[in-house]
C-alpha cells in the first residue's frame, strides 16, 4: 500500500477537527479542564447541562456557544463577577473555552416555552414581564429575551424554565455592579428600576413558565 500523501493526510485531519472539537468539549464539561482549577461543568450545572434549580445553578444546555464563550471570557476579565466561575474560568485555556461552549449549544434543551401566556396580561408582574413599564424605562422582557422568554441569539439569553434564585441573582448582580457585561448598560439600568418584591416576582413569572407537551 502506498503512503497517503501530506495532502491527503492533512484533509483527513481536517475533517476529523469537528469530531475531536466536540469531544474536547464533552471531556471538558464531564472531567473538566488541563488544569486542575478548570473543574468539571456538570458537578453545578447537571449531567444533561440543563442545571440544578434548587441550588440556582443555571441551565448552559443549547445556549449560543457566542455567549456562553462570552461569559466565561466576562469571568476571566472581571466584567462579570462569582465566586466559583471566576477562578474556573480563569484557569480555563481560550481552546477549552470555545470547545465547551460549542459542546454545550448542541445538548438539547427544554421544548420552547408556551408563548400562549403572552396573549393576555391580566396582572401587574405579567404586565411587566411582557410589556415592561415605560414610565420607569423599562421595557418588557420579552422584547429583548424573545416569545416567552426563549432567546434570541448570542446577545440575549432564555430566561424561560431558568432557576429563579439564578434569575434573581443576575438581576442583583446588575444593581449592585458586580455585573456589568451588557452592551449599553441595559440592564443595569433595568434592573436599578426595578423593586425588590418585582425582581422576585418576575423571576418566578420566568422560572415557572409552562413547556408544552410533545403530542403525537
Amino acid at each position: 500500500m502506498k503512503p497517503l500523501s501530506p495532502v491527503v493526510i492533512g484533509s483527513l485531519l481536517i475533517l476529523a477537527w469537528p469530531s475531536a472539537h466536540a469531544a474536547d468539549g464533552q471531556k471538558i464539561f464531564n472531567q473538566g479542564g488541563q488544569n486542575p482549577a478548570a473543574m468539571a461543568c456538570l458537578g453545578c450545572h447537571g449531567p444533561d447541562g440543563k442545571g440544578v434549580a434548587a441550588a440556582g445553578f443555571p441551565r448552559l444546555a443549547g445556549l449560543p456557544a457566542g455567549y456562553l464563550a462570552k461569559q466565561l471570557e466576562d469571568f476571566r476579565n472581571g466584567s462579570r463577577k462569582q465566586p466559583v466561575m471566576e477562578p474556573l474560568a480563569k484557569a480555563m485555556e481560550p481552546a477549552e473555552i470555545q470547545a465547551v461552549s460549542a459542546y454545550l449549544s448542541q445538548l438539547p434543551a427544554d421544548t420552547a416555552p408556551d408563548t400562549r401566556r403572552q396573549q393576555i396580561a391580566t396582572d401587574p408582574v405579567t404586565r411587566l414581564a411582557l410589556y415592561g413599564d415605560w414610565n420607569r424605562q423599562i421595557p418588557g422582557c420579552v422584547q429583548c429575551h424573545g416569545p416567552g422568554g426563549s432567546g434570541i441569539g448570542e446577545h440575549f439569553p432564555p430566561l424561560a424554565g431558568q432557576p429563579a434564585g439564578y434569575l434573581v441573582a443576575q438581576l442583583n448582580a446588575w444593581r449592585d455592579g458586580s455585573r456589568s457585561n451588557d452592551p449599553n448598560q441595559l440592564m443595569v439600568n433595568v434592573a436599578k428600576a426595578m423593586t425588590d418584591a418585582e425582581i422576585k416576582q418576575v423571576a418566578d413569572y420566568f422560572a415557572q413558565l409552562s413547556r408544552p407537551e410533545v403530542k403525537p
